[in-house]
């Protein structure tokens, strides 16, 4: 880029804070806490700048107190669709002008403003909307978006590398922007995500139509306007809300449509790319599609595995959030030597687990999101109890009456095969199989070969020749990776986020690897000194 600022250093990831006890941090907590609860907004989609309240209305409600509606919002359409892509376009060739100073000072403006004053806004409407507690909302709403915009500005200062010059000739790289509009479909689960699909693409010059998930419009609406509070030009990112179908039915075959950000279901994502794919000439330019859609993801015990820290990893990779993460613990691989003791250690920790409304902050786990999850991840727990194949080791707390509570749930599977090794239950449910020690080696081809997703795993062992030979033999089952430790809680920066396989193109969130997605580069080479005769010496004659 001509105006490309210098290499700008990498940022330290934001500090987590404790919540602890008589900490300012719990206090301001709990006074945004109790402010949100007082509010009942009316969300609005934003284009051009301005709120919009049109549209048929829907309600936010609390996931662990569902009789309590938190927010309202509107169904957007086709036609506020159509509205919020013109204002795009318009806002395009100022937004694409501006240099990348500019740009950067409005997002690093909007970093400073969350780790500070609006951190326990964001955080509180997390906890409310979504049914975090107060360190999954910390780690998510407050510190890894923060991190995306801080780590985002330094990775793009850098992705501008200067081309090779010959004598009597300048050579330059300009990172254009995508030419059109880039469609951001984010999910329920994480604040940070829902933040960054947009932001990312915005950072780099795009224009931007937002689509957040109807269960985290209230998030969604203070991360926008943490946005305009920044400095975001109007038109940049248009927000609309409601039934992501109808805008995917606008925006999808749209001519402008210059690429699609999304995290989501793995259905969904390939009905994206259907559509597409059948729209693929009428294109203005080929739409860059950047997915991550889910995981079953594995926890693989060697016997030689410490059981306190696997049993911990254990817990805390399946239930945090009710395992409501795309890098939840799904799945568990342990060998039968140790699984007596680990299955007495893993039912003791998963029933004294305290479940409840999350803005009291002794509890570790809230409510699954709304109803058609409860009643789906229900389903399953009905079916692991009629399966003789299955041997249910746990399933306290599970009740639908103040809220959705999916109760933490064992299952122990007698085939590596079954359905619940295989299919990404999103929640609270944990499926067990027991191997053989003397099959360690047929166990690991197992991980490898019974689930199409490909996101996180982990293994847990203390003989390195068995890491370094399972982290070869597992090289594809997960574009990220863990040794004894849990297979959820990538930070920007240090694990840059994305599997591959059913789980998404692995375009690496938190990372320069996703942002050059939204770039389309453009070489200039200046003549100093052109040649004026059209002949060559090997033209001349002996």
């Amino acid at each position: 880029m001509f105006d490309a600022a210098p290499q700008l250093p990498l940022p330290a990831n934001e500090p987590v804070l404790s919540y602890a006890p008589g900490s300012p941090e719990r206090a301001a907590l709990k006074d945004a806490l109790a402010r949100l609860r007082a509010e009942c907004p009316d969300v609005p989609h934003v284009i051009g700048g301005r709120a919009i309240h049109e549209g048929a209305p829907f309600e936010v409600r609390e996931p662990h107190a569902h009789a309590l509606v938190r927010a309202t919002s509107h169904d957007a359409g086709e036609a506020l669709t159509e509205r919020a892509i013109e204002a795009a376009g318009r806002a395009a060739p100022g937004w694409a002008s501006a240099s990348f100073e500019e740009r950067a000072r409005i997002f690093l403006r909007a970093a400073d403003l969350l780790a500070g004053p609006w951190r326990q806004t964001l955080n509180a409407a997390t906890m409310l909307g979504q049914s975090k507690t107060a360190y999954q909302a910390e780690i998510d709403a407050a510190c890894e978006l923060v991190d995306f915009l801080r780590f985002n500005v330094a990775f793009a200062s850098r992705l501008a590398e200067a081309p090779l010059s010959s004598p009597g000739v300048r050579n330059v790289l300009d990172l254009r922007p995508l030419e059109g509009f880039v469609l951001a479909i984010t999910p329920f689960n994480f604040t940070a995500i829902a933040g960054n699909l947009p932001a990312a693409p915005a950072m780099l010059g795009n224009v931007v139509v937002w689509k957040p998930a109807e269960n985290q419009a209230l998030a969604a609406h203070h991360t926008m306007r943490l946005l305009e509070t920044a400095g975001l030009p109007p038109g940049v990112i248009n927000v609309l809300h409601g039934d992501g179908g109808k805008v995917a039915r606008a925006a999808l075959p749209h001519r402008d449509l210059a690429g699609v950000h999304f995290t989501g279901s793995t259905h969904v994502f390939r009905s994206i790319l259907r559509t597409v794919g059948e729209t693929i000439g009428s294109y203005r330019s080929y739409p860059r599609i950047v997915g991550e859609t889910g995981g079953k993801d594995f926890v693989f015990a060697h016997p030689s595995a410490d059981e306190a820290a696997l049993a911990c990893a254990l817990v805390r990779g399946a239930f945090e959030f009710q395992g409501q993460k795309c890098s939840a613990a799904s799945r568990a691989y342990v060998p039968r030597s140790m699984w007596p003791a680990l299955r007495d250690r893993l039912v003791a920790a998963v029933e004294a687990l305290r479940m409840g409304d999350p803005t009291d902050l002794t509890m570790f786990m809230g409510a699954v999101i709304n109803a058609r999850a409860w009643d789906r991840l229900h389903g399953w727990l009905e079916r692991a109890r009629a399966d003789a194949a299955c041997e249910v080791l746990s399933a306290r707390g599970w009740s639908r009456e103040s809220g959705w509570f999916a109760g933490p749930t064992l299952v122990r599977v007698h085939e590596p095969t079954h359905p619940m090794m295989q299919e990404e239950l999103f929640g609270p449910i944990l499926a067990i199989y027991v191997y053989d020690d003397a099959h360690v080696d047929d166990a690991l081809a197992l991980v490898d070969a019974t689930s199409p997703y490909a996101l996180t795993g982990a293994v847990f062992s203390q003989d390195r020749a068995f890491v370094t030979r399972a982290t070869a033999r597992l090289r594809q089952a997960a574009g990220n990776f863990y040794i004894n430790d849990k297979p959820t809680g990538a930070v920007v920066g240090q694990q840059p986020f994305g599997g591959a396989r059913a789980s998404g193109t692995n375009d690496k969130a938190g990372s320069s690897y996703n942002l050059l997605r939204w770039v389309s580069p453009r070489t200039i080479k200046e003549n100093f000194v052109p040649p004026t005769e059209p002949g060559y010496p090997s033209m001349l004659p002996d």
